[in-house]
């Protein structure tokens, strides 16, 4: 007898995870497989990093946090915003939180009522649009496409608002398809946002410092916008500081206020030796992460040119983050080694049955004709992963 709740039971697991469980399954099997799957970068966390850890834990920081983070946190990641995104924010208008997916859970909880509904350009983060229906939102999914850089049009967004409309949710640079918006581009939006004024705009910005093609730019830094946009971060992706679980916002005060409740009765503040860490982080010039930004770019190169050698990919040259996110359509309706494919989960699956290659079903992202595949992983690593794919194609 089923007692769970309807709210779990109609939950998706996460298919990042689930990719990662099942590739972990098949390794313990003593399978050789190739991990591409998770947006996890493949660096360790910089040493200057781990020493203002080591030196948190000899100073005895052990007790618990403000819910909000550390006064000294939230003034490092203000002055973060200003330097980085020229963006003014004040200590109330900032809270810290346990990664940015709580941040975004927050986020759904406090501003989202039954029916609410949700514009997310597709592709989208994963989670995004079972955290929206967890708090009784309504996702509602505008498709883009390759041809133009899996970017949704100032149009799109006009044809997708109703008078149900409460929030519009994006990532910049994007997971899973790399595409950054730009100044222009974003002023587009912004403009069409303007003729609806009861609607917020969370900018998700976690993977702002993997850009390959400079001048990222925040939707708050609009004037007309700053009031109705949060912008989200954290430490995660830049500084390969996945497991330390550190995120945080910025956003209108009423809404950072209602944040901090949320989480005062949920997880409280997040850990202590954690946050004395992303103090150091967040303070360091930008510069010191460069050579992570550098090494993925040649990483991009490398993958878009082996997957150019495969027939029935198509591809773009994403412009930051590290992934790529190929339209495999072609494939659809075909069987291969006895396999039929119908659909992207089809594909993903026979890659890690066949070619014992780890990547993500677009699906999970709104596109039902691609995978993700992460390069963060070592270059070695990529060019085997790539010859197995071909292989098992050809």
């Amino acid at each position: 007898m089923n007692q769970l709740s309807d709210r779990i039971n109609n939950l998706a697991t996460s298919a990042t995870l689930a990719m990662a469980a099942k590739a972990r399954e098949l390794r313990a099997e003593g399978k050789d497989i190739i991990g591409l799957s998770l947006g996890e970068p493949d660096f360790n966390t910089p040493d200057f990093i781990k020493d203002a850890a080591i030196e948190a834990i000899n100073q005895n920081y052990n007790s618990y946090t403000p819910v909000d983070g550390y006064v000294e946190l939230k003034e490092a990641i203000i002055t973060k915003f200003k330097r980085d995104n020229n963006l003014n924010y004040t200590l109330p208008q900032v809270v810290v939180s346990t990664g940015a997916k709580q941040s975004l859970a927050n986020i759904a909880a406090v501003m989202l009522n039954p029916g609410d509904e949700v514009i997310l350009p597709c592709p989208y983060w994963v989670s995004y649009s079972d955290i929206v229906k967890l708090s009784d939102g309504v996702p509602v999914e505008v498709q883009t496409s390759i041809d133009n850089d899996f970017k949704m049009t100032a149009e799109q967004l006009e044809a997708a608002i109703t008078p149900k409309t409460k929030m519009i949710w994006y990532s910049s640079p994007c997971n899973p398809s790399g595409s950054v918006y730009s100044k222009a581009e974003l002023r587009a939006l912004a403009d069409v946002l303007k003729k609806h004024p009861n609607i917020y705009i969370v900018s998700d910005e976690i993977y702002e410092h993997i850009n390959f093609k400079g001048g990222h730019f925040s939707m708050a830094e609009f004037e007309d916008m700053f009031d109705r946009t949060i912008t989200v971060n954290g430490v995660s992706k830049a500084f390969a500081m996945t497991g330390w679980r550190i995120g945080y916002i910025g956003a209108p005060d009423w809404i950072a206020r209602a944040c901090n409740k949320m989480q005062g009765q949920i997880t409280s503040g997040a850990n202590c030796i954690a946050q004395r860490a992303v103090i150091t982080a967040l303070e360091a010039d930008p510069s010191s992460i460069k050579y992570m930004v550098d090494e993925f770019k040649e990483r991009r190169s490398l993958i878009l040119n082996l997957l150019s050698e495969i027939d029935g990919f198509k591809t773009n040259e994403p412009e930051g983050a590290f992934y790529v996110f190929p339209n495999i359509s072609s494939y659809f309706g075909k069987t291969i080694k006895g396999k039929t494919i119908n659909n992207a989960s089809d594909f993903s699956l026979f890659l890690l049955e066949e070619a014992l290659v780890a990547t993500v079903t677009g699906e999970a992202f709104g596109n039902k004709d691609c995978i993700r595949i992460s390069y963060a992983a070592s270059q070695k690593e990529i060019i085997e992963a790539i010859k197995r794919i071909k292989t098992a194609l050809s």
